[in-house]
């Protein structure tokens, strides 16, 4: 792996996880205001109790694409953020959001995929 792919691999990782755990605490605090808060996600439709089923999915999520090894738990992670960060900004689209409320997902989803695609080999399922 060049070095421009890993500072490209980190840059991307810690933004993520850095914007996951701050909107999984929002959630799991149950703070009114916020990315993912409760006022967002009633607005959204969803129920409160969404949030804390959110909040807990994105702290094991960091955890897992952080630590080291463990390659299959990475991808079900980085499967997991891309699902709902595309279904938060279906959800803003339908209801017909602003721009501004569309844009952290956006922002989180494109972290997630060039996080997952400039991981590093032994961060990657090995096919045979």
């Amino acid at each position: 792996m060049s070095k421009r792919n890993k500072i490209i691999y980190w840059v991307a990782t810690l933004w993520l996880a850095l914007g996951m755990l701050s909107t999984g605490a929002v959630q799991l605090l149950k703070a009114k205001a916020g990315a993912g808060g409760v006022d967002s996600v009633t607005h959204l439709g969803y129920p409160t109790y969404f949030l804390t089923i959110l909040g807990i999915w994105k702290f094991l999520g960091v955890v897992a694409i952080l630590i080291p090894k463990f390659p299959l738990l990475k991808e079900w992670a980085y499967a997991g953020f891309f699902f709902v960060m595309s279904g938060a900004i279906f959800s803003h689209v339908v209801l017909g959001s602003a721009v501004g409320e569309i844009l952290p997902s956006v922002l989180l989803l494109v972290l997630t995929i060039v996080s997952w695609y400039f991981r590093p080999a032994d961060r990657k399922i090995i096919s045979v």
